[in-house]
């Protein structure tokens, strides 16, 4: 039987571990907190579940395999981990990134519609579209309740045979390369025949990485009835990097924005939401949905994006046997179920990751990024 250990129990690892254990491997996931627990990217309320990536139709191939494994996870554990509420993007130009996401989507017949703005009332309690070019309609993305998903995800995972473990993991020298198949808990050293680092904004801390942390804002208002997801569709604005849903769980609408913000600590920094970033909402709530921009915040949570330059994720061997997965923060979470067996393939020899995941130079670039893909 093969073995692997996997660092870190967010959606990635979690996700891994759980498929990597149904496919005959021994799998030991290391956390040094607990799965789902406020630190992690993978523990806000919710995440979106969206297959509109501009050009690029791989990630949207991915997102729609996603989201049936989202689907079936929901009916293994026995409750509802994905509200299929739809998705609708609000589109400032005819012929930007919307537009080509819709030609994409067409082409790989993922259903979408492209809309007039006036049809935005039929979605929401109230909406403003006066600014707006056209809306792309999304009636199979929605909203995942990303910590429950996330603890739900290391729960199966521990009934299909997963050891966890919980201790802080660092990376122990290989003979004669940088990392070994191996990690050092604190002076307790476990080996496996693979090991994958899976940790998020930790894991700039343990690799020379072109990685950034960023610390996110979001917020929840407080709404009537009438703003309760499923019901209300999930929205996106890429050209304002703003984006939500409806109340989900009765934490509030969700309405906050992807613009990234200030260098950030993941393990020690405060989160305390910035005022700054309140104000900065209201006032697209203003121009958007009037009635919400005098909302009393109802939750709020800091967060962090974990990004390459390009935006693009890391799966990458870093040494034989030891494999990094990162840089998904932005546009990872809602891929989970089907790049976790995608991963499980590369781990057993069945193909090589994508080129573009590779430890190569990564230049600057928003193509691929979009507003509320994590969140």
């Amino acid at each position: 039987m093969k073995s692997v250990i996997v660092v870190g129990a967010g959606i990635w690892g979690s996700s891994l571990a759980l498929r990597l254990a149904e496919t005959g491997w021994k799998v030991t996931l290391v956390e040094q907190h607990q799965p789902g627990h406020v630190r992690q990217a993978s523990a806000g309320e919710t995440r979106l579940l969206r297959c509109s990536h501009g050009g690029d139709d791989w990630y949207a191939r991915m997102a729609w395999q996603a989201r049936e494994g989202w689907r079936r996870l929901g009916e293994r554990a026995g409750e509802e981990l994905y509200h299929e509420a739809g998705m609708m993007w609000f589109a400032g130009t005819p012929d930007g990134w919307e537009s080509t996401s819709a030609r994409v989507l067409k082409n790989l017949d993922i259903p979408c519609e492209v809309l007039d703005p006036a049809d935005g009332a039929r979605f929401f309690p109230e909406f403003r579209g006066d600014d707006l070019s056209f809306l792309l309609w999304e009636p199979h993305a929605g909203v995942i309740r990303a910590r429950r998903a996330t603890q739900v995800t290391a729960r199966l995972a521990a009934a299909a045979g997963v050891r966890l473990m919980r201790a802080r993991a660092v990376p122990v020298p290989g003979a004669d390369t940088p990392y070994g198949c191996a990690v050092d808990l604190g002076g307790e050293v476990l080996r496996a025949d693979r090991v994958v680092w899976a940790c998020g904004a930790w894991l700039p801390e343990l690799f020379d990485l072109p990685l950034t942390v960023t610390k996110q804002d979001t917020l929840h208002f407080a709404v009537p009835p009438a703003w309760t997801t499923p019901g209300m569709p999930a929205w996106v604005d890429y050209g304002a990097s703003a984006y939500g849903h409806g109340d989900v769980d009765g934490v509030g609408a969700k309405a906050t924005s992807d613009a990234e913000g200030g260098p950030y600590e993941p393990e020690h920094g405060e989160r305390v939401v910035d005022a700054g970033s309140v104000e900065r909402i209201r006032g697209y709530l203003r121009r958007r949905f009037p009635s919400l921009a005098t909302a009393p915040v109802l939750f709020s949570q800091v967060c962090q994006y974990a990004l390459t330059p390009d935006a693009e994720w890391i799966i990458a061997e870093a040494s034989p046997g030891v494999w990094l997965l990162g840089g998904d923060s932005g546009h990872g979470f809602k891929h989970a179920p089907a790049l976790a067996a995608y991963v499980a393939g590369v781990l057993g020899g069945d193909h090589e990751p994508e080129a573009r995941f590779g430890l190569h130079e990564r230049l600057p670039s928003r193509g691929l990024r979009t507003s509320g893909e994590v969140r």
